[in-house]
């Protein structure tokens, strides 16, 4: 079992490109169905200010490809 901490923890890298998308910041879940339908991804540029908004990217759970022990690779494409 993994917990959203750990997820939080890992950087996301796209199989596409091979560029760090971000990390996760937060899971949509199904309500009727009790399942994890995206994981929402946040980034904020290397120059953030405390201030500066953060990027989100939503990435639907059947894109992910494989959760390793740093990084989880998603296919972008879909």
């Amino acid at each position: 079992m993994v917990t959203l901490s750990t997820l939080q923890t890992k950087q996301i890298v796209s199989m596409d490109t091979g560029a760090r998308i971000g990390h996760v910041i937060d899971l949509e879940i199904d309500v009727e169905t009790g399942l994890i339908t995206d994981i929402i991804i946040g980034n904020r540029s290397s120059v953030s200010h405390i201030f500066q908004k953060q990027t989100e990217v939503i990435v639907p759970w059947k894109n992910i490809v494989t959760f390793g022990h740093d990084v989880i690779l998603v296919n972008e494409k879909s």
